[in-house]
């Protein structure tokens, strides 16, 4: 569950190299070739809808939760992974779905929770993702993911300086997160806070990300 959240802030922003593409690649032919002898390991169907989805196949990984789901409606790790695959797919109703069962069966769950906030902001149901996301800050108040999660929402609004005290939160609960500091020297470039962000970017490179990779960064505020 925890590296799913992983998945729903990350996965769609990130590429997968061709190196490890073709590992990935190796790996899924490896349990492919495995469920023709087992093919009603549920382990082994998990583990080939996960390459799946890293390799952003979207519709092979929902293949395999639907399998296990039509044997075992209950399995949390099977409807958390496909409400993330159908979200990707835009079934957005379909998704939400699978959240919602799935908070039936383990109320309270910050991981769905999150992911069906997650669902309500690419929904453009702002209120309720927002809604959602304060709770969930007040439920788990140390928790540095959600705090980021809140800023992205809150940056992809437009609510700049909100999301500048969220990933400011974020830091301080995580500090050696990098992902941290280079959303909150974003969203200081996008306010004109050019000496903030700079001093964010200098710390940047004091925990060992290199210039060269900042460099469109430094370039925003030139």
């Amino acid at each position: 569950m925890k590296r799913a959240v992983l998945y729903i802030i990350l996965l769609a922003a990130l590429g997968v190299n061709a190196q490890s593409s073709q590992l990935l690649r190796e790996q899924l032919k490896t349990a492919t070739e495995m469920l023709a002898y087992f093919p009603d390991s549920t382990d082994l169907r998990l583990r080939k809808a996960a390459l799946n989805l890293e390799l952003k196949e979207w519709e092979y990984a929902k293949n395999e939760y639907d399998y296990i789901l039509d044997r075992d409606p209950r399995n949390i790790s099977a409807l958390f992974y496909r409400a993330y695959v159908n979200e990707q797919l835009k079934r957005y109703g379909f998704a939400r779905l699978d959240y919602e069962f799935l908070l039936t069966i383990v109320p309270g769950n910050m991981e769905a929770q999150l992911g069906l906030a997650l669902l309500n902001q690419k929904d453009r149901r702002y209120t309720e993702a927002m809604d959602m996301m304060n709770r969930l800050i007040e439920e788990h108040p140390k928790r540095a993911l959600l705090y980021a999660a809140r800023g992205n929402m809150e940056r992809e609004r437009k609510l700049y300086a909100l999301a500048e005290y969220d990933y400011t939160v974020a830091m301080e609960l995580e500090p050696k997160n990098t992902e941290h500091l280079i959303n909150r020297a974003d969203v200081r470039i996008l306010q004109g806070l050019k000496k903030e962000a700079l001093s964010d970017l200098r710390q940047l490179q004091k925990m060992g990300i290199t210039r060269s990779s900042l460099e469109d960064f430094y370039k925003r505020i030139k």
